[in-house]
């Protein structure tokens, strides 16, 4: 307060001196306009939080801050001046708003052009290559030039934007496209990566990985917006690039009114409730509000599991838990007519494929006689909706968990006929970080040192995320008019084969890009 009165006194003393007649510099106009004008500017200085703002961090909105505060100080000066006076000083006010504007902004702004040019850390920092000069990209650059803690310090710029090449942004030059990465990172001897374009498609992200792995430096990505703007991450809170960003498909837009009305405020009943699949559903079913989610397995740490983590993070959820077989025909006709549940996701099942050619009656007992068992419970418990989630594998089957999971649809199909309970199926390909998936298995050998195993160079898989898997599995129930079989267009096929290069590139062993074996 004490900077900005002698700013305000002399702001308006230089500009009176340079207007005033030869030897009358001092007047009472002088006088007047001078306290009026170092009131008001404390008055309103306060108004809009000058004296509160963190200077070391000042932007656009600081300075707009100090021109409407100082604007106003002026035209009520002015107003003083019509008041008492007759007259105003239009000259001598205009010298002084200018003069005025600045000092003030002259003495906040300094302090950060001291703090990002002169003041710099001791340690060492990495230099750093952000992809994407748009509004994240400058966001990550303004958050690192900011962050004395950081280890990382901005460098240039990559975007594939032509109207952005050759110019600079907050001081740091566009230097070019995604196919010039390789080339820039030897040029300024960048050692990490930003990836800060959160709008980038799937097969744009793989496509700037890609570039980026052929290079040593080391490649992260920008949180995902929702959680920076949930507050569970920073956007300097970097995270690596996982596989589920290079192979997951981009968001399928749902029908969320038509999924709220069959679940808010109904009894929902979940089988396989413990597993990847059945726990992540169950934890999209929690975000509808239903009047109570019961969570039944057969594994009672995984159920124990799942069931915490709901209780912790929505308290006011109602849960139930039935530790069951799916193979209890008894069991399952005692808990329908006990719970009488509106809607069953029945996601139990037997998945791993080698194992159930090894072992063929436990796939069928599970999978066929269960499903019945489940599918016929709730026939007689007369349930709404019932929604069985298959797999591609139930397509021309040629293994023995395609086959009992091509049984189970067709036993899902003909209940439909028989009952008054609509019955569909879903079916979708590979679920990422699903327990069943082989990217688990990938993970175990690279960390073993490799080598990775693939049956076959030529062998495709469809992908989908954990997340996506369950939504579909939702929306089904709400398009349900019983009968079907769902399937998600799920784009572009992956070979096998470049999956596994994809997680050694991710795991940052390029010595490994030469381990990968064929299994017979």
């Amino acid at each position: 307060m004490l900077v900005d009165s002698a700013i305000v006194l002399t702001a308006i003393f230089i500009s009176n001196f340079l207007l005033a007649p030869l030897g009358n510099p001092f007047t009472m106009v002088l006088f007047v306009s001078s306290i009026t004008l170092l009131i008001s500017h404390h008055i309103f200085a306060y108004y809009f939080k000058l004296y509160k703002k963190a200077w070391q961090y000042a932007s656009i909105s600081e300075l707009i801050g100090i021109f409407k505060a100082v604007t106003i100080s002026i035209a009520l000066t002015a107003i003083v001046q019509l008041l008492f006076f007759q007259t105003i000083s239009l000259r001598t006010l205009a010298i002084t708003w200018m003069m005025h504007i600045l000092f003030i902004g002259g003495s906040r702004f300094s302090w950060r052009l001291v703090r990002d040019r002169y003041i710099k850390p001791s340690k060492d920092k990495k230099n750093t290559l952000i992809i994407g000069a748009g509004a994240g990209g400058t966001m990550v650059a303004r958050q690192l030039q900011q962050s004395q803690e950081s280890e990382l310090q901005p460098v240039a710029f990559i975007d594939d934007d032509l109207a952005k090449q050759n110019l600079e942004i907050l001081d740091l030059p566009v230097v070019g496209g995604v196919s010039e990465i390789e080339e820039v990172v030897k040029r300024k001897r960048i050692e990490q990566i930003i990836i800060a374009i959160p709008s980038l498609s799937r097969e744009k992200i793989n496509y700037i990985f890609n570039e980026c792995a052929k290079t040593k430096a080391k490649t992260q990505i920008l949180p995902r917006i929702e959680d920076i703007m949930s507050g569970k991450v920073s956007v300097s809170q970097f995270r690596d690039v996982e596989v589920e960003d290079l192979l997951g498909r981009d968001p399928v837009d749902l029908d969320i009114d038509g999924i709220e009305k069959y679940i808010k405020g109904k009894t929902i009943l979940v089988t396989g409730a413990g597993g990847s699949i059945g726990s992540e559903v169950c934890r999209q079913i929690a975000n509808f509000s239903p009047e109570e989610l019961v969570l039944l397995g057969h594994g009672e740490n995984s159920i124990y599991a799942i069931e915490m983590e709901l209780r912790r993070n929505i308290p006011d959820l109602n849960i139930s838990t039935e530790i069951a077989d799916v193979q209890d025909r008894d069991k399952m006709f005692k808990i329908m007519n006990t719970r009488r549940p509106h809607v069953i996701f029945h996601a139990a099942a037997h998945k791993h494929v080698p194992l159930m050619e090894r072992n063929p009656e436990e796939a069928v007992k599970n999978n066929i006689i269960g499903t019945r068992n489940v599918a016929e419970a709730a026939s007689n418990a007369n349930v709404n909706t019932f929604v069985m989630i298959s797999t591609d594998k139930a397509v021309n089957p040629t293994s023995v968990m395609g086959a009992t999971k091509r049984i189970a649809e067709m036993i899902i199909q003909h209940m439909d006929m028989v009952s008054s309970t609509r019955f569909v199926a879903v079916r979708f390909g590979n679920v990422l970080g699903s327990r069943g998936s082989v990217i688990p298995l990938f993970k175990d050998q690279i960390q073993a040192g490799g080598p990775v195993t693939v049956t076959d160079p030529k062998m495709v898989r469809y992908f989908m995320t954990i997340p996506e898997a369950s939504r579909l599995v939702l929306q089904a129930g709400a398009l349900a008019e019983g009968g079907e079989v769902f399937v998600l267009d799920m784009g572009e096929p992956v070979k096998i084969v470049d999956l596994a290069r994809n997680l050694i590139k991710l795991s940052g062993i390029q010595r490994m890009k030469s381990r990968l074996s064929l299994q017979e």
